[in-house]
C-alpha cells in the first residue's frame, strides 16, 4: 500500500497501518505530536486503519484541524465526567470550538462553580486513566433504539433527522459512549492540560422555542505553558470587560426594559459624540457626503431589496394606515432612494454617500452581549456610485481611509477576501472581475490578504477587516462589499459621456461597523484608559482646602473656555481620596489646587500614566493638553521635567 505524503515523498506500508504508525516511522517524536490525520482530504482519527493507497498528512496542534480534535476529546472527557457526577443529566451536543470547546446538558439543577471544580477533578481522573477511544457504527434504527436504552432524548432527536440509509457512528471511551461523527485523539490522556472556563444557558438547537439547557465551556493546550499564557489572557480580559468598565465609567447601561437597546449615559455620549465628530471630519477629507434616511419604510422597498422575503425574521414591523411597514435592519435600501431622487451624470460619479443610520434587527435574548451584540445599533455606512472603471481607485480610497482609523486607534489588522458563493447573483464574468479588481487594489496598495473562498455575499464579492487588539483578539468591524445587484434592483441608472443610460456599480462599507460595537472594542482595548482626545473628562481640576475652591473654579472655566473637557472636585475630602477616585476613573489629568499653588500662580499636575509631574503655569498645561488633543496622540505628552 502506497502513502503520498504532503512533500510529495511515496511510502510503502502493509495494508490496515495508521496515521501514527506512519508517524513512528518518521519520528518516535513525531508520533507524539499526532493528534489526526487527513486522508486523500479528509479529517479522520490518526488511529484508524488505512486499507488502501492515499494521500496523508499528519495533524498536529499547530494545525488548525488538530486543535480542533484535542478539544473535542475535552469536550468529551467533560461529557462522561458530568455523566459519572450527575446520572441524572441528559447529553445534547459538545463541539469544539475557537480556542476550546462546550458541552449542552439538561440537569434538573443549574450548574455552579463549586460544581464546575468537581468535575475538573473527575476529568483530571479520566485523563490519568488514559482510557482509548474507540469508533464503532450502527444502521440507523439500531442507533436509535441504543440511544433510547441509554435514555438520552437529545441525541435520539439528532438521529432521528438523518437520513433513513445513514450509518451513525459513535464513540467509546471506558463506559462511557457518546453518539459523534469524530475525529478524535487516540486516548484520553492526551487532554492533559484543559480548564473548564465557565456556565452559561443555551436554548436547544439556538431556538427561543426549544428548553434552556447547561453550557460548560472549556478549553485545552498541548502544552501547560500555552494553557497558563491563555488563562492569563481571559483574565485580563475579564478585566477589560466593555460591561463592566462602562458601568463603572458611567458610559452606558441595558436594563431590563429594553433588553439589547443600550442607554448612553451623559459621560458615554461624550465619547460617542467624539467618535462621531472624527468620523464626519475624515469622511469630508475623503470626498463623502453625509445623508440621512428614514427608520421606517413600507413593505414594497423591503420587497424590492429582497429584505422582506430573506430577511423579515430578524425585522421589526408594524402597521400603519392599513400598510405594512418596517423598521429597517440596515440603510442600504434608503441609500438606494436618496440616489434615485435625481438624475446623474458620469461627470457625477464617484458619488461618495455615508450615513449614520438607526438599525434596528432582532437577536435572540440569549445571543445578546452588551454592545457586542444588541438589538438597535448605528451603522457608520456608506454608499459609493461608481462606473467599472473608477472601481479599483474607489477600493484603495475606503482601504486608506480604514487604514487611516484602525492605525489612529492603535488597532492592528487583518484583511480577507470572500469569492463568489454558489448561490450568486448575475454574471460570473463580472464576478471575476470584481473580484481580480479587489485583489490588484490591495496589493498595489503593499497589503497582505488572505482568500475565504466561496463565503461572499450573494450580490458580490467583499473584503472583511479584522481587528486585532491589545490581547491579541480579532473583531470584524471593516468591510468593502462590491454589490451588482441592488443597482439593477433599483434600476439606478447614470448619463454616460456617450449619451446614452448606464447602470453604475456600488460599494457598501462600514469603518466602524456600528458605532456601539466599536465603542465596545475600544473599551475593553483601553481598558477604560482611553487616550486625551477621547476621554470623556480629560481633566479633573481638584481642591485641596475649601480655601482653594474658588480658585479651583476659575481653573476649570479657563480650561473649559479653551475647549478642554473638565470635572470639578470641591468635596471636603482629603487629597488622596480625591485622586485615587481621579484614578479609577481614568481621567488623563488631575490638577491639584493648594494654597501654595495659588499663592505661586501654578497648578500642580498629576498624569493617569506618568504620575506626579509637579507644579506648571496653567498656561503652560493648558497649551500641552490642548495640542495633545487636537492632534488625536494615542500617549500623554506631558512627563516630568
Amino acid at each position: 500500500m502506497k502513502i503520498t505524503l504532503p512533500d510529495g515523498s511515496v511510502r510503502e506500508y502493509e495494508s490496515g497501518v495508521s496515521a501514527l504508525d506512519v508517524a513512528e516511522s518518521i519520528s518516535p517524536r513525531l508520533k507524539k505530536a499526532v493528534l489526526a490525520a487527513e486522508i486523500d482530504g479528509e479529517r479522520c482519527d490518526a488511529f484508524a486503519p488505512i486499507e488502501h493507497d492515499c494521500s496523508l498528512k499528519l495533524l498536529t496542534f499547530a494545525d488548525e484541524d488538530g486543535r480542533w480534535t484535542l478539544r473535542h476529546t475535552g469536550s468529551h472527557v467533560l461529557a462522561q465526567a458530568v455523566k459519572k457526577l450527575f446520572p441524572n443529566a441528559k447529553l445534547a451536543i459538545g463541539p469544539a470550538i475557537d480556542n476550546g470547546f462546550y458541552y449542552d446538558f439538561d440537569v434538573e439543577e443549574p450548574f455552579t462553580p463549586d460544581d464546575l471544580a468537581l468535575i475538573e477533578k473527575e476529568m483530571a481522573k479520566i485523563v490519568e486513566a488514559k482510557l482509548p477511544l474507540e469508533r464503532f457504527e450502527l444502521p440507523r434504527g439500531e442507533a436509535i433504539r441504543y440511544m433510547e436504552k441509554l435514555n438520552e432524548p437529545y441525541k435520539v432527536e439528532l438521529i432521528r433527522d438523518l437520513p433513513e440509509d445513514a450509518v451513525i457512528s459513535f464513540y467509546r471511551q471506558g463506559d462511557f459512549v457518546d453518539l459523534c461523527a469524530g475525529p478524535h485523539v487516540e486516548d484520553t490522556g492526551r487532554v492533559r492540560h484543559f480548564k473548564l472556563m465557565s456556565i452559561a444557558g443555551a436554548y436547544w438547537r439556538g431556538s427561543e422555542k426549544n428548553k434552556m439547557l447547561q453550557r460548560i465551556y472549556g478549553t485545552a493546550f498541548e502544552k501547560r505553558q500555552d494553557l497558563d499564557e491563555y488563562i492569563a489572557r481571559i483574565e485580563e480580559a475579564k478585566k477589560r470587560d466593555h460591561r463592566r468598565i462602562g458601568r463603572e465609567l458611567g458610559l452606558f447601561t441595558i436594563m431590563d426594559e429594553g433588553p439589547g437597546f443600550p442607554f448612553f449615559l451623559p459621560k458615554g455620549m461624550v465619547l460617542r459624540n467624539t467618535l462621531v465628530d472624527y468620523w464626519r471630519e475624515v469622511h469630508k477629507r475623503y470626498g463623502y457626503v453625509e445623508i440621512s434616511t428614514p427608520v421606517i419604510l413600507n413593505r414594497q422597498l423591503w420587497e424590492r431589496s429582497g429584505h422582506w422575503y430573506h430577511y423579515k425574521d430578524n425585522m421589526y414591523t408594524t402597521l400603519i394606515d392599513d400598510e405594512d411597514f418596517a423598521i429597517k435592519p440596515m440603510n442600504c435600501p434608503g441609500g438606494m432612494l436618496v440616489y434615485k431622487s435625481e438624475p446623474h451624470s458620469y461627470r457625477d460619479l464617484p458619488l461618495r454617500m455615508g450615513e449614520l443610520g438607526l438599525v434596528h434587527r432582532h437577536e435572540l435574548s440569549g445571543a445578546l452581549h452588551g454592545l457586542f451584540r444588541v438589538r438597535c445599533f448605528t451603522q457608520d455606512d456608506a454608499h459609493i456610485f461608481m462606473t467599472w472603471e473608477q472601481m479599483k481607485d474607489e477600493i484603495k480610497n475606503v482601504a486608506k481611509l480604514f487604514d487611516e482609523v484602525y492605525t489612529l486607534f492603535g488597532l492592528k489588522y487583518t484583511i480577507e477576501l470572500s469569492t463568489m458563493p454558489e448561490n450568486h447573483m448575475g454574471d460570473i464574468k463580472d464576478w471575476e472581475f470584481a473580484t481580480e479588481t479587489l485583489k490588484a487594489a490591495i496589493t498595489e496598495m503593499g497589503k497582505d490578504f488572505i482568500i475565504n473562498e466561496g463565503d461572499g455575499a450573494f450580490y458580490g464579492p467583499k473584503l472583511d477587516f479584522h481587528l486585532q487588539d491589545c490581547l491579541g483578539r480579532t473583531w470584524q468591524c471593516g468591510t468593502i462589499q462590491l454589490d451588482m445587484q441592488l443597482p439593477e434592483r433599483f434600476e439606478l441608472e447614470y448619463m454616460g459621456a456617450d449619451g446614452l443610460k448606464h447602470r453604475p456599480v456600488m460599494i457598501h462599507r462600514v469603518v466602524f461597523g456600528s458605532i456601539e460595537r466599536f465603542i465596545g472594542v475600544i473599551v475593553e482595548h483601553f481598558a477604560g484608559a482611553f487616550p486625551t482626545w477621547l476621554a470623556p473628562v480629560q481633566v479633573k481640576v481638584m481642591a485641596m482646602t475649601d480655601r482653594t475652591a474658588e480658585q479651583t473654579k476659575e481653573v476649570a472655566a479657563r480650561l473649559e473656555a479653551m475647549g478642554l473637557r473638565i470635572d470639578t472636585d470641591l468635596r471636603n475630602e482629603k487629597i488622596g481620596f480625591k485622586i485615587r477616585e481621579a484614578q479609577v476613573q481614568k481621567i488623563p489629568y488631575m490638577l491639584i489646587i493648594g494654597d501654595k499653588e495659588v499663592e505661586n500662580d501654578v497648578v500642580a499636575v498629576r498624569s493617569r500614566k506618568n504620575g506626579d509631574l509637579g507644579t506648571m503655569s496653567l498656561d503652560a498645561f493648558a497649551s500641552a493638553i490642548v495640542e495633545e488633543a487636537k492632534t488625536r496622540s494615542a500617549e500623554q505628552l506631558l512627563v516630568k521635567e
